[in-house]
């Protein structure tokens, strides 16, 4: 039953009107519209999604509870400045999300980056290095560090050294034909196409170069 604040369309009224209307309050307004019965479809594709979902946010905890090397505000950092690079921009929550679900859609295994960053910012000598939480055992073999001075142009791509369910890294990478001191320079880790982790790729991250 609706019950009125006012004379019916006046001030406002809230509830359900028969099975033809619904009045209800949204952002400071009252408003009305077609009342619609409420669905919880529970089909194959969408319990899978669901699934999808749930085991994104429970990696995302996972992570973020590691006693040694969690994700961190450096990686969410990471994750944001890659989700503010689409047309709609994203959370660090929802873009790890979103990667994590491209990743089992396409069949691949998604990971969880984390205590991501630069070691040594060196423009002569830089290391990079992030830390692998893969949804099941070591599936990342090969992938490349793209680097740039923008986040939408990292075109500078060299190969990481892959510890299989531990840490991708780039150890003393020599970027000053490139890169000057006191360059923001912006990075991200990218699995090889035909890895058995492709898609699965971290945030942008960045550094000041000395």
């Amino acid at each position: 039953m609706a019950k009125l604040k006012a004379p019916l369309m006046s001030l406002g009224a809230s509830g359900k009107l028969g099975d033809a209307l619904v009045f209800f309050g949204w952002k400071g307004l009252d408003v009305v519209r077609e009342y619609v019965i409420p669905t919880n479809p529970k089909s194959a594709a969408q319990t899978t999604q669901r699934g999808y979902l749930a085991d994104a946010v429970a990696a995302i905890h996972a992570a973020q509870g590691l006693a040694a090397n969690p994700l961190d505000a450096d990686d969410q950092i990471a994750l944001a400045l890659l989700g503010s690079t689409h047309a709609k921009p994203r959370t660090w929550f929802n873009e790890m999300v979103k990667l994590w679900n491209d990743c089992k859609v396409a069949g691949t295994t998604p990971i969880v980056y984390s205590d991501g960053g630069c070691t040594t910012p060196t423009v002569a000598a830089v290391t990079l290095i992030a830390y692998l939480n893969e949804e099941t055992g070591s599936d990342l073999t090969a992938g490349k560090f793209y680097m740039g001075k923008t986040k939408t142009n990292l075109i500078h791509a060299v190969a990481g050294v892959v510890t299989p369910g531990v840490t991708v890294d780039l150890t003393a990478e020599d970027i000053s034909g490139w890169a000057s001191a006191g360059d923001k320079i912006y990075w991200q880790f990218r699995p090889d196409a035909l890895d058995d982790c492709e898609g699965a790729n971290s945030g942008i991250y960045h550094f000041l170069g000395t």
